[in-house]
């Protein structure tokens, strides 16, 4: 083979890798091969979706404050220092309670406590088994996520945050 057609090659293969087309049978191929996993990330997808499982199953373990935040003292972490100070609540105050309420199903009491914990409840509820499912076939399952939708996600969670935030504290 030569240079220039080692180069066509070279190009023809990330150019199906990078933009697979539909009517090339072998972008498809090298698409599939985008989705595996290697053997440290799915050690590492199996351990966030465990973590993640803990959470909610501490989350069950606790009783929701009825104030909408403070739950977290029950495992022993000090009350909110920003609360103490400013008599106001903070952007992450009643996140616990928020999932406390969840996992019982009390979704008015959990968006009352705080909507942005609420809404990162049901990504960890359908995330820890897809993780877990992803880590243990060796390939992202239904699909791999890209960076645009992390950032679009976590953008319109920090968006929500800030507005349920004002809310909480200021209404």
């Amino acid at each position: 083979m030569t240079d220039q057609s080692t180069r066509s090659a070279l190009k023809n293969l990330l150019r199906s890798t990078i933009v697979p087309r539909a009517n090339r049978g072998i972008g498809m191929v090298h698409a599939q091969n985008l989705r595996r996993i290697s053997p440290a990330g799915r050690l590492m997808l199996a351990v966030a979706s465990v973590c993640v499982l803990l959470l909610l199953v501490t989350a069950r373990s606790l009783e929701p404050d009825p104030r909408g935040f403070g739950t977290h003292e029950q495992l022993g972490l000090t009350p909110c220092s920003f609360y103490r100070w400013t008599g106001r609540v903070c952007p992450t105050c009643g996140a616990t309670t928020a999932w406390a309420y969840a996992v019982r199903g009390e979704w008015a009491a959990a968006a009352r406590a705080n909507l942005t914990a609420t809404l990162l409840w049901c990504v960890a509820i359908v995330g820890a088994p897809w993780l877990l499912l992803s880590a243990s076939i060796g390939r992202w399952w239904v699909a791999k996520p890209s960076g645009r939708t992390l950032l679009a996600v976590g953008s319109g969670l920090a968006a929500i945050a800030v507005l349920d935030w004002v809310r909480r504290a200021w209404f």
